[in-house]
């Protein structure tokens, strides 16, 4: 369809100083209504995609990948069955936790809580939660001490600091087996944490495991919690470890843990797609415009072509080459704005609050005080489709519009 005379024509329409100002005006706002939605678009979903990764990274710095939670009788064998799982492809660490639902209570103040012991040396390597100790050291949480590290908002609700004591009450069963009598346990204060989720800073208490075991007066711990080098991979790699243990195993793994916030965000960037690619929708309604009235103005022009010969097809061809130029160029520009936006962001974000004196996050407010963006490809590619697709749609319209020009109407009052 594209044939060197329509093509040439069309590019001569577009580079053309003849038409009335206001179709090169609404040619220019064509051209960047493309360019500044794509770049829009670009720019949003990099941003989402920076708070998913700030968000899976602080949901995953006191968790782990997965979970293998041990049936009561296996949990006695845990190091043998932690053993079983050295020397496993892509697992980058493995250690056993003891998760109990306790009152903590600290005169006048109580609150609930996730009392879980770990085996300090095996946590430090597993998650991020040496670096999100703001007082003490996980090091201090040693056997038979019965010092505990709290979350920071824990702490602040209970008003507990670092060498306070603090009673921790649990479910227990009475002489008779049948009646539950809470059972107190004291524990000193020994650090804080800080990870910047509710979840994690206003719930979790971290004691040594034997500790844990000692308070619920169990053999072994609930589980193994294990990371491997790809975090992705989770699913599939943590089926696999439970399948090395070779005995019966619940497996859980992050996605089924915070579900719920990782289906909200993928929401929330659909319908942010959706709004955003209405920006490129008006353009392209522009340019359906724009077309519209070049044909019109050059009826006289299609008329004489079409007597010299050329197809109803090439006339076709004329107008969207001019239709597609626009459209194509516009999205090329919005790419290149775009991810040149999205990479420069940490640049760009404190500049712009330097200049007109204000916090698009404010740090006082939110525990994410920067704006974190993550360009990825697949986003780009689907967008750069999207804009293209529809800015050749509206191509279609005015030119088989003009390839049905008849000449001889046209001509009639020439």
């Amino acid at each position: 369809m594209f044939q060197p005379l329509p093509l040439f024509v069309g590019l001569r329409y577009c580079w053309t100083r003849e038409h009335s100002f206001f179709v090169s005006f609404i040619t220019w706002v064509s051209f960047l209504g493309v360019a500044v939605g794509v770049a829009a678009l670009i720019v949003i979903l990099s941003v989402m995609n920076g708070f998913e990764g700030e968000l899976r990274s602080r949901l995953l710095s006191l968790s782990a990948h997965a979970t293998l939670e041990l049936p009561r009788e296996s949990a006695p064998r845990w190091r043998e069955l932690l053993a079983k799982l050295h020397g496993m492809p892509q697992l980058r660490g493995a250690a056993p936790y003891l998760d109990i639902d306790a009152m903590l209570s600290h005169p006048p103040e109580m609150s609930g809580a996730v009392v879980r012991g770990i085996d300090p040396q095996a946590e430090e390597g597993l998650s991020d939660i040496g670096a999100s100790m703001r007082e003490g050291r996980l090091a201090d949480l040693v056997p038979g001490s019965n010092r505990m590290v709290l979350g920071r908002m824990l702490a602040y609700q209970l008003e507990v600091g670092v060498g306070d004591t603090l009673t921790v009450m649990v479910p227990g069963r009475g002489a008779n087996g049948s009646d539950i009598v809470p059972r107190l346990q004291e524990f000193e204060i020994s650090g804080l944490f800080e990870v910047g989720l509710q979840e994690h800073d206003s719930v979790l208490a971290l004691v040594n495991l034997q500790d844990a075991q000692s308070l619920r007066k169990v053999d072994g711990p609930t589980g193994l919690h294990l990371t491997f080098d790809d975090v992705m991979a989770a699913p599939r790699l943590a089926r696999a470890a439970a399948a090395r243990l070779g005995t019966p195993v619940t497996v859980r793994d992050w996605t089924q843990d915070n579900a719920a916030y990782f289906r909200a965000i993928r929401i929330e960037k659909s319908m942010m797609s959706i709004i955003l690619m209405l920006i490129v929708a008006v353009a392209a309604f522009n340019i359906v415009a724009t077309l519209v009235m070049v044909v019109t103005d050059k009826r006289t022009d299609i008329a004489i072509l079409r007597t010299l010969g050329l197809a109803p097809r090439g006339v076709l061809a004329i107008f969207m080459t001019q239709g597609v130029l626009i459209g194509w160029i516009g999205t090329f520009l919005g790419v290149i704005l775009g991810i040149g936006i999205a990479l420069n962001v940490d640049v760009i974000v404190p500049a712009i609050e330097s200049t007109f004196g204000f916090h698009i996050m404010d740090p006082d407010v939110y525990s994410i005080a920067g704006i974190p963006s993550e360009p990825h490809a697949h986003d780009v590619v689907v967008i750069v489709l999207c804009a293209l697709l529809l800015t050749f749609t509206a191509t279609l319209y005015p030119s088989l519009r003009a390839a049905r020009t008849a000449p001889a109407e046209a001509l009639r009052y020439e």
